[in-house]
């Protein structure tokens, strides 16, 4: 398994974990023509597209996957807030079960368990995502916190969008931008927070993802991260490809 990050943060989101047969596409904030250049234009390889919540950098392209033959997974809510006909054949929703909890859903080879976040759209979520080649991913972004600890963890996916201290410092007298940041995105400090309650034991990567442009620091983060979880810790770039495998061995 591999992971190929075509693009990360708020210029757009797009990222996919792809196999010798086989590919998942997490987000379409990028142009279709991006998408295609990452995949070497074997589109037929993608499963489907799976998208977290309805803002432009995570979502902007939904509509041209769907007229590539792509099929898209999402919550109602997120494809109600992108306009998209939930009777569209390419459209596909996330269900809940009778206690409103997310069931699974099987893609390919993949297996994705949403799971709700605290965001400012519709009805946003993060993703475990189960593969035998690559284990269980987690993929978590645009999140103030996290309501859950996970288990058999092998790989994570997960926003380091800002230092408390940089925005502190940065941000100073623009309470509204510096509140919705905080309100709607995942620190280094609650990154580390959580981390710390999670069993990192059996985690081959942590790829940090979603770095503002200006209120981090990757070479720092990358650092503190490290020394947190002594894991392999990736500030993820455009067009990277990183072995994403269940072990590292």
């Amino acid at each position: 398994m591999i992971l190929k990050t075509i693009s990360t943060g708020s210029k757009g989101n797009s990222y996919i974990l792809e196999t010798n047969t086989e590919a998942l596409l997490i987000e379409c904030g990028v142009k279709m023509s991006e998408i295609k250049k990452a995949i070497y234009f074997n589109v037929s390889k993608i499963k489907s597209c799976i998208i977290t919540h309805e803002h432009a950098d995570h979502s902007k392209h939904t509509k041209d996957l769907m007229k590539q033959g792509i099929d898209i997974y999402a919550t109602t809510g997120t494809l109600k807030a992108l306009s998209i006909n939930t009777n569209n054949h390419r459209a596909n929703q996330f269900s809940k079960d009778n206690n409103d909890n997310w069931n699974n859903q099987k893609i390919g080879g993949f297996t994705i368990k949403p799971f709700d976040i605290n965001h400012d759209a519709t009805q946003p979520v993060g993703f475990l995502i189960h593969h035998p080649e690559c284990g269980t991913t987690l993929y978590l972004t645009d999140t103030s916190y996290s309501n859950y600890i996970f288990k058999g963890l092998n790989n994570l996916i997960i926003e380091c969008n800002y230092s408390e201290q940089i925005i502190e410092d940065k941000l100073n007298g623009k309470e509204f931008l510096r509140d919705r940041i905080i309100g709607s995105h995942l620190s280094l400090e609650t990154l580390l927070e959580l981390l710390s309650k999670n069993d990192l034991s059996k985690v081959n990567n942590i790829v940090l993802i979603h770095l503002s442009d200006s209120n981090s620091n990757a070479v720092e983060f990358q650092k503190i991260v490290r020394k947190a979880t002594n894991c392999t810790v990736t500030v993820a770039e455009a067009n990277q490809t990183i072995t994403f495998d269940k072990t590292p061995f």
